[in-house]
């Protein structure tokens, strides 16, 4: 039986496993099945808590549902810091490797900061060939790849199928980018909806998307931080960073991290 524990980010929600030990060896079909919402136990991915290799507090592993390994996951990140926190604490602060590099995370109840890794590839108004027509897009790695689509309407706004499209879009291959789409709603606040790659589908939402949609929007319109951001699942995040020329540094992501329930499960 492998004991788990279920947590979510403002409604993006995955499957906490505590790994210290090495014991834990999944494959992408396990993976799977631990996020299956019919089957397993739901969740748009599963969050492995190992030993550090360079010298941090701890490793986070960040599996999407579709059982590949992805780099980092904002909402991810700050569950895991809880998690952390809950089994292997307290702490009011730790540090944790990702493939994206090291995070820093700070807990104040259910509510926790996480520095995020410097983004990279900042590239606006991109014009991007979808079903015939030129769309402008925009672009930026918060960690894994995101573009950031400006809409007059976010609820008529076909987030599966025109998500789907430039998720798969040639200009991203083959790794693929994930689709996020944002409305501004006031000065300094914005919502957005989010089409994740390696899940495939619309989740409630996405850390890092809503930071690479935040950063985005300051760039566009020249707005500072912090900025809050609106998720599909009704939460709202906020965004801190500093503008350093073309670049942006000491980007910080708070928001809600809630314990769902724990329980035991016997793989397939």
């Amino acid at each position: 039986m492998l004991s788990f524990t279920k947590m979510n980010g403002a409604g993006n929600d995955f499957v906490l496993l505590d790994n210290r030990s090495g014991r834990i060896r999944l494959n992408s079909d396990e993976i799977a099945f631990l996020c299956d919402r019919h089957r397993g136990v739901g969740g748009d991915g599963v969050l492995l808590l190992e030993n550090p290799a360079n010298g941090a507090d701890f490793q986070m592993r960040y599996y999407n549902s579709d059982g590949g390994e992805a780099e980092m996951c904002g909402n991810g990140a700050r569950c895991f810091a809880r998690f952390a926190s809950k089994v292997a604490g307290p702490f009011s602060e730790l540090t944790f490797e990702t493939p994206a590099g090291i995070i820093r995370a700070k807990l104040d109840g259910e509510q926790v900061t996480v520095n995020l890794s410097s983004p990279q590839g900042l590239a606006l108004n991109r014009k991007l060939q979808i079903q015939g027509e030129e769309l402008t897009v925009h672009l930026l790695n918060t960690g894994v790849p995101h573009v950031v689509v400006v809409v007059d309407d976010l609820d008529a706004t076909p987030v599966f199928e025109l998500g789907k499209t430039i998720r798969y879009h040639p200009e991203f291959r083959p790794k693929g980018t994930n689709a996020n789409f944002m409305k501004a709603i006031a000065p300094g606040k914005i919502a957005i909806r989010t089409y994740e790659r390696g899940v495939e589908a619309e989740t409630l939402a996405c850390g890092t998307g809503v930071t690479a949609s935040a950063l985005i929007y300051s760039r566009l319109q020249s707005i500072d931080s912090p900025i809050g951001v609106q998720v599909r699942g009704g939460d709202w995040l906020e965004v801190a960073f500093v503008n350093a020329g073309q670049e942006f540094r000491d980007v910080a992501l708070t928001g809600p991290a809630d314990f769902a329930f724990e329980g035991a499960i016997e793989l397939p």
